[in-house]
């Protein structure tokens, strides 16, 4: 017998098929959301949690003795206590490469967005601009061609590296900096070095230490005033009031964002505010991932992981 409890379905969005987990269960409960409370509660029985975003502290997981997997739908593992879960003896299994194909996707619309100054020039065909011209097109916002000109990607993984392949069919001259925090260990060249010569920079790398507040008042101070800045990875790495002052201020050339340091941003955000400015600037709600397909690859992927603890187990 093995009894799975998903906590937050609704967190896979519309027409997902669990049929690949049922198959790796004996019995699965499914909920569209839940509290921390409600998963202490809906987990009592559980040998399995699959959760994308519930947290699942020291305190719930000591109160849940048959609980020995934890499968996270998602990458990030911040809403778990992994060293709650390691003491206790439950294992913590989460995917990764789901998303490549979509995420790189949104990345590289944001990128030609940016660069086509799509928000503007949308905005003033909207209010008529392009209907009172003079001539047969609107030239105010200097357009970026992208062949030739320089992206610099802060991340190499497996979503960095494919960004990179594709904008290199754009025919741009990728660089990737040097990790951040490990520059004196690292052959590439870092950030700081690269900021006077980037035409674009894009974030694929994780939140820590070492990357929050990455993108900077300081570092935008060295950036060229053409410069776009793109973020798909964690709110926060840059610092979005800064980067906003920047745009404001012509310092850069457009900001493209789909994670806010706090989501969904209820008590809003300098950026969603700016949204009514006339500037290069694109918010989307943290949806780079949400293809039918990437989703449906969590599902995969979440199943495989409960077949390979099943054989670990079993093995033991």
């Amino acid at each position: 017998m093995l009894h799975a409890v998903m906590l937050d379905a609704k967190s896979m969005g519309p027409q997902i098929d669990l049929s690949a987990i049922k198959g790796a269960v004996t019995q699965l409960d499914v909920h569209d959301q839940s509290s921390t409370q409600e998963a202490l509660e809906r987990l009592a029985d559980a040998d399995i949690a699959l959760v994308n975003k519930v947290v699942l502290d020291a305190e719930t997981l000591k109160q849940l003795p048959k609980l020995r997997l934890i499968c996270v739908m998602a990458t990030g593992l911040n809403n778990i206590d992994l060293d709650a879960a390691k003491a206790l003896g439950i294992s913590v299994k989460n995917v990764t490469a789901y998303g490549t194909a979509s995420v790189s996707q949104h990345t590289l619309m944001l990128m030609l967005t940016l660069a086509n100054r799509l928000p503007q020039y949308q905005r003033e065909v909207a209010s008529g601009a392009w209907q009172r011209s003079e001539f047969f097109c609107l030239q105010d916002h200097p357009t970026l061609q992208l062949a030739g000109k320089r992206l610099v990607m802060v991340g190499q993984g497996e979503l960095g590296s494919e960004v990179a392949r594709l904008a290199e069919a754009f025919g741009m001259q990728v660089t990737f900096a040097a990790r951040p925090g490990n520059e004196a260990n690292d052959s590439r060249p870092s950030l700081d070095e690269l900021m006077p010569e980037a035409d674009i920079i894009s974030l694929h790398c994780p939140l820590n230490a070492d990357t929050k507040h990455l993108i900077n008042q300081d570092r935008l101070r060295a950036a060229k005033s053409s410069l776009l800045v793109i973020n798909c990875a964690r709110g926060g790495i840059i610092d979005e009031e800064a980067a906003l002052d920047a745009l404001r201020q012509g310092s850069i050339g457009g900001l493209a964002v789909d994670v806010l340091p706090a989501e969904p941003p209820r008590d809003g955000h300098p950026l969603l505010d700016a949204l009514a400015e006339p500037l290069n600037l694109i918010v989307t709600p943290h949806n780079a991932w949400i293809t039918p397909e990437a989703r449906q690859n969590i599902i995969a992927l979440t199943a495989d992981n409960i077949a390979q603890w099943k054989e670990a187990a079993h093995s033991a």
